[in-house]
């Protein structure tokens, strides 16, 4: 997951107000459940010790979502009397509305509900041309199209004398002549829409000839569909082509950090876990990228930080003797996260039990 949309968080300095908001359940008496839900969690943060201003400018934003029909849910992270950011869920948090107040923003969830969001190109492919439709989590919409040759696209069934054998060429060459239009304008939709995933629908010998035409930076991309040409793919099969790719994915990044927990000819290892060899990472900017299993056992392990990024520490003292004379207790996975979105380094969302130990690692860059 690409961290920078998380920059203008740590731009200022603490608390912050953290709040999840569950917004896929819908009935008649939704606007009124946002009200209570607005109300509740502004409680919530007073409690917490939130200054009123910051409950206030919570409670309205909620209360501003009571006529949203979003399918899932939203995120709320304000300081100062002021909501900074209030990213989409994809998922629907766990266990319903949320909220901390905390010297970090409370991030991490952020991984499994706005992260696995794969946008996806649907292509429906036939002999004469192709639609595009683009999907993600929150809906569908039309992504262009691209008509091919329109004759002749069809072979006959006759016995072949050298015109029939002529015509066949003829519709062969059609054929290839489309897939590679095809091919060609769906590497420019992937391109202009950044899309995660291509799923290409039709029939097999089309599918297939479109796929073999796509440049090979895309190849690993693609999905078939076993669909007939004509049919559209119900939300279910997309999801499942999503859900299997961030799951491959997930496998194969897994897998890097497996090998390079062994050292090299040199000693160093290109991957660490556990909170002090993190922190230590982290304070050298040496995190390449973050994997963070959310309820792992070191993820709400406490660490000390200080007002940048790389000022962490597994104890407070150790950060007096690096010189900071400010420091505040938070948990691993958000302190961790946040040096880094400083770094510019990904993060992802691990689901193995045991891989990494404790739940947090991360693949290092050496200078």
């Amino acid at each position: 997951m690409d961290l920078a949309f998380l920059h203008p968080l740590y731009e200022h300095p603490g608390p912050w107000a953290s709040v999840y908001v569950d917004t896929s359940r819908h009935t008649e008496g939704t606007p009124h459940e946002r009200e209570l839900t607005a109300q509740a969690m502004s409680r919530e943060l007073a409690a917490q010790g939130a200054d009123e201003a910051t409950c206030r400018a919570v409670r309205s934003a909620i209360e501003d979502l009571r006529h949203s029909s979003e399918p899932h849910g939203r995120a709320l992270f304000a300081r100062a009397g002021e909501v900074v950011l209030d990213p989409p869920l994809v998922h629907p948090p766990r266990g319903g509305d949320w909220a901390e107040w905390a010297p970090l923003p409370r991030v991490a969830p952020l991984l499994e509900l706005a992260g696995e969001d794969p946008v996806c190109v649907v292509a429906y492919v036939d002999r004469k041309g192709a639609d595009f439709e683009l999907r993600s989590a929150l809906g569908r919409e039309d992504a262009g199209s691209v008509t091919g040759r329109q004759w002749p696209v069809h072979r006959t069934t006759s016995s072949l004398d050298w015109s029939e054998r002529h015509f066949q060429l003829r519709v062969e060459n059609t054929w290839e002549h489309n897939a590679a239009e095809i091919a060609d304008a769906l590497a420019v939709c992937q391109e202009e829409t950044k899309a995660d995933l291509l799923i290409l629908v039709g029939d097999d010998r089309e599918r297939r000839s479109v796929h073999e035409r796509l440049p090979k930076r895309l190849h690993d991309l693609v999905v078939e569909a076993p669909h007939g040409s004509g049919s559209r793919l119900l939300d279910e099969d997309v999801e499942r082509a999503r859900a299997e790719h961030v799951g491959r994915q997930a496998e194969a990044e897994l897998e890097r950090f497996r090998a390079a927990r062994t050292p090299d000819d040199e000693g160093r290892a290109g991957a660490v876990e556990g909170v002090p060899a993190l922190v230590e990472a982290a304070r050298e900017h040496r995190i390449d990228e973050l994997l963070v299993r959310v309820d792992g056992p070191d993820a709400h392990r406490e660490v000390w930080i200080g007002e940048d990024p790389d000022q962490l520490a597994v104890r407070r003292t150790d950060l007096k003797i690096l010189g900071e004379q400010h420091s505040w207790p938070a948990r691993a996975d958000d302190a961790l996260i946040r040096s880094a979105v400083a770094t510019d380094a990904p993060a992802l969302s691990v689901s193995e039990r045991e891989v990494p130990v404790g739940g947090l690692g991360a693949l290092l860059r050496w200078k």
